[in-house]
């Protein structure tokens, strides 16, 4: 069960929508509910990931920006590991393989991981810590040692250097390609519905069951998944136009 969306909806349809006929968009329509929740798990799921992912990336571009021998080497095999096997194969060995082990169904871990939710947002939280791991190192080791330079003169020591000026200015040059990671998760995010999670995906593919019909849910789900990623683009074009504002002096 997601934690802000609550439980799915009942698949039944909404009476409002009675005499609307059952083909097209009124089919959608009459589970409207359906795809709401479907929405909202999908935005949970992708705004959790990124946030958690956030937090185990920071670190690890950190340690392979600054080519520490031991964490480095730790934070270069997690991002070599998970950018290079498939989202689909990650969230099936933690929500299938985990289960198998003994040792896991009896710790205090296993009232998480045996829920499909659970399960998916460690899948994507891993996932797009490592992506995003590897877009913050390029960031870092890109920063004018000017940037560097000056918080030196001005006295800051490395750890506020880092936190205050390079980072800050890591983050700015990395917008773009981390916009682009956002969308890639949230669109990634579909593999939820294969583990009975009930995602727009999954609404999508409930309607058709239900109806037996081939395109009415998968349209639906396009026609949401494009929404939401007009709204992330917006978002970043909007943070990029702040943060990026001293790049278009002069042109």
């Amino acid at each position: 069960m997601a934690l802000i969306c609550g439980r799915p909806p009942r698949t039944s349809p909404d009476p409002a929508f009675a005499d609307w006929g059952d083909g097209g968009a009124a089919l959608a329509l009459k589970h409207w509910s359906m795809f709401a929740h479907g929405a909202c798990v999908t935005v949970e799921l992708t705004a959790l990931s990124l946030i958690f992912g956030m937090l185990i990336a920071i670190p690890a571009a950190l340690a392979m920006a600054r080519g520490w021998r031991f964490w480095g080497g730790f934070a270069r095999s997690y991002a070599y590991v998970f950018r290079g096997s498939p989202l689909l194969v990650q969230a099936y060995l933690i929500y299938y393989g985990l289960s198998q082990f003994e040792v896991v169904r009896d710790s205090v871990l296993w009232p998480f991981l045996r829920e499909a939710y659970w399960c998916a947002l460690l899948a994507f939280t891993l996932n797009t810590g490592a992506y995003t791991a590897e877009i913050l190192r390029g960031a870092i080791a890109a920063t004018p040692k000017g940037e560097l330079e000056g918080a030196k003169a001005l006295g800051l020591s490395p750890f506020k250097s880092t936190w205050l000026v390079e980072l800050p200015s890591a983050a700015r040059r990395a917008l773009p390609q981390y916009g682009n990671e956002i969308i890639f998760m949230m669109h990634g995010s579909v593999i939820a519905s294969v583990i009975t999670i009930q995602d727009i995906l999954g609404a999508g593919r409930t309607l058709n069951a239900k109806y037996y019909v081939a395109y009415e849910g998968f349209i639906t789900a396009a026609l949401l998944y494009m929404a939401l990623t007009m709204v992330i683009v917006l978002c970043v074009r909007g943070m990029e136009k702040r943060w990026l504002a001293h790049l278009a002096v002069g042109r």
